[in-house]
């Protein structure tokens, strides 16, 4: 494995890395298979989808790119790895109390608060696709693939939280995360969306990085870490069960 470098190119507008290309794609990859998810599920009859095949295949991709981002979260660029947002509640709360009163402060990636929203955010999407997995909807032809590992009794259950945490705990948590960085943009001038579409921020006097740290064939390392992952969630299933969908 060849050694990271620092990209501390800054073009004539002072803006510097702030996302590598990898995280910005599972961003929107994962919004775009929130929505599918709903969607396959809330139109399946609509889309003459009665055995929720779309619904299921999407579960199994959104889990996929979670294990990737676990992966990432440790290989990955300075600013994605966990290690470089993750901070401790007390960390969160401390920053918190400065945003109140007005105290500036400025992260080239995570503040330790959104760090903290971020891993919540990314933990409910994991135990509502994990629950998913366990799932029956109408019959066996709808289930998940892990359904038969439990009982008919803790199916139900099951079955019951996988649309709860969507509804009560997931969906909230996506509002405020969109509530947030409209805040951001709006009222603090920082533009988080836009970062997280291009990759740059405007170069600044950041708490946590001048810029990020990107390895080197970060695209096709991200390529490998999505293979493995892959690999990982099909491949479990498989032994469990003998079946993907």
């Amino acid at each position: 494995m060849r050694a990271e470098h620092v990209n501390e190119t800054v073009n004539s507008t002072k803006y510097v890395v702030a996302w590598d290309l990898p995280t910005r794609l599972f961003h929107w990859a994962l919004v775009i298979l929130i929505v599918s998810a709903w969607v396959s599920f809330r139109y399946s009859e609509t889309f003459s989808d009665h055995l929720l095949k779309w619904h299921r295949w999407n579960g199994l991709a959104i889990l996929m790119l979670l294990v990737w981002r676990v992966l990432w979260g440790v290989f990955g660029s300075s600013t994605s790895r966990f290690t470089g947002f993750v901070r401790s509640p007390i960390a969160a709360l401390v920053y918190a109390r400065d945003l109140a009163v007005g105290v500036p402060r400025r992260f080239l990636g995570h503040n330790p608060l959104g760090g903290l929203v971020v891993v919540a955010l990314l933990g409910v999407v994991a135990v509502q696709a994990g629950l998913g997995l366990f799932t029956v909807e109408h019959n066996d032809l709808t289930a998940g693939p892990l359904y038969r590992l439990v009982s008919e009794a803790t199916t139900k259950t099951i079955s019951r939280w996988h649309h709860y945490v969507f509804d009560w705990v997931l969906l909230p948590l996506v509002a405020l995360h969109i509530t947030a960085n409209v805040f951001y943009g709006v009222v603090k001038r920082e533009p988080l969306i836009p970062a997280m579409i291009t990759g740059r921020k405007p170069a600044g006097d950041f708490e946590d990085a001048r810029t990020a740290v990107v390895p080197r064939f970060a695209a096709a390392r991200a390529l490998a870490l999505l293979a493995l992952a892959a690999v990982l969630v099909l491949g479990t299933i498989r032994v469990l069960a003998g079946r993907l969908t």
